[in-house]
């Protein structure tokens, strides 16, 4: 059986962590790749993201912005690695008191994340889903205008690469699959 389009592009995405060119991420281009994202399966159609781009232009003041809340010994190393990607997408996620929307809310917006990070791969973005300490520091919540009933899933680091990181394989699926026996 020949795998689909679809298939080849799940199993070739890569986590693109360095290595980014020097080609612009646009904000067009980001807009145009969540048109699609957000078609995710979502209970209840809460569709519970919200998106904050930080392109080239705002990248070394969010970076120096979000380094601050970091011990001062860590600070330069916090925005050295923020100002890496050619541009962020911090994911934020409604919160909800009810366990079971909460986790119905989690699983629609990594769905989302997932459609976003193959449309980007299929495009020759990279990217990579990063949920660094920050992305749970009250502080950072308020230099992002993060709601109360609102969660930093994660900050999204993106950019044109030249080089594709190595394939790292997968458990078979024989190794993770049983009948139930009832």
């Amino acid at each position: 059986m020949q795998n689909s389009e679809l298939a080849r592009i799940i199993r070739e995405r890569r986590a693109i962590k360095s290595g980014y060119n020097d080609k612009e991420v646009t904000e067009d281009m980001v807009v145009r790749l969540l048109e699609d994202a957000i078609w995710a399966p979502n209970h209840g159609m809460r569709q519970p993201w919200r998106f904050i781009f930080v392109g080239n232009g705002q990248r070394n003041s969010f970076a120096a912005k979000v380094a601050s809340t970091y011990p001062e010994e860590r600070q330069k190393n916090r925005e050295d690695y923020l100002n890496v990607p050619n541009a962020i997408l911090v994911v934020i996620m409604e919160e909800s008191d009810i366990p079971k929307q909460w986790e119905e809310n989690y699983g629609a917006t990594a769905s989302m994340i997932q459609n976003f990070w193959l449309l980007a791969w299929e495009a020759g973005l990279g990217v990579v889903w990063k949920t660094n300490p920050h992305i749970y520091d009250p502080k950072v919540k308020e230099i992002l205008n993060v709601g109360e009933n609102e969660k930093i899933i994660g900050f999204l680091h993106l950019g044109y690469f030249d080089e594709i990181p190595v394939r790292k394989d997968r458990i078979s699926i024989k190794d993770k699959f049983t009948r139930f026996k009832g």
